[in-house]
């Protein structure tokens, strides 16, 4: 039986993700900041959910999921470190709350950090040891869009988390990688489909590919032996103003 905890697991990506892995065989811890989505998102007939409300900016609650984990399962396997926010995102660098810029770094790096730590702990005591860490990066991790300096800055800074942790995993067999998605259809990304501002100014809308297509992927790198990584893979909608951006 392998064990996976995802982050942000009561909608959107983290809602598919986890129900994939349900599919393929996978125990899952869903984290998040509410029961109720949580719930929702364990509502599969066949599937094996533990539901454990977890603010990722705690230390303290990020320290009991994963005691929870372990308490019922006996080790974790796999962490797909998904909780983000987009909070701030539209606004001009200019006018951007320091307030709220503080609250995506405490999301978007800090928790990472938080989940990827107490991941990394149990996979280094557990035996047999090691297991694997996927980090959510976006492909803001590598280009910009315009107004959204927070939330680029964060997913940049994923990319060194990501670097850092495979290097310092080696030793205890933890892999670590990253997947930077683009435009997957979640309620995040509904106003792509609208009209969404582009690098010239224009507002255009933006081919969008099923949240499941992102799930398979998540799924292929978790079953990986732990002797194989994929360190870095970007997945997005085929037709989407990634390539050439700005």
């Amino acid at each position: 039986m392998s064990i996976a905890v995802v982050t942000g697991a009561g909608s959107g990506i983290g809602r598919s993700v986890a129900r994939a892995l349900a599919a393929a065989g996978w125990s899952v811890a869903l984290a998040g900041r509410r029961a109720e989505p949580l719930k929702e998102t364990a509502a599969l007939p066949d599937g094996d959910f533990l539901c454990a409300p977890t603010d990722v900016t705690s230390e303290t609650e990020v320290a009991a999921l994963f005691s929870s984990v372990r308490d019922r399962y006996g080790r974790v396997d796999l962490l797909f470190n998904n909780a983000g926010t987009f909070a701030g995102g539209g606004t001009p660098v200019e006018d951007l709350d320091p307030a709220t810029w503080r609250a995506v770094v405490d999301v978007n790096l800090t928790g990472a950090f938080l989940c990827a730590q107490a991941a990394f702990r149990a996979m280094k005591e557990q035996d047999p040891q090691g297991g694997r860490i996927i980090n959510n990066g976006s492909v803001s991790a590598h280009v910009p869009r315009p107004h959204s300096i927070a939330y680029t800055a964060t997913k940049h800074a994923m990319t060194g988390l990501t670097k850092s942790l495979s290097l310092d995993g080696r030793p205890y067999r933890i892999a670590c990688g990253q997947l930077d998605i683009g435009n997957a259809a979640t309620d995040m990304t509904a106003r792509m489909q609208t009209g969404i501002l582009q690098a010239d100014g224009r507002l255009a809308p933006e081919p969008v590919m099923d949240a499941a297509d992102v799930a398979a992927t998540v799924v292929h790198m978790a079953g990986l032996p732990l002797e194989a990584n994929v360190q870095f893979a970007t997945v997005m909608a085929t037709a989407m103003p990634y390539v050439g951006r700005g």
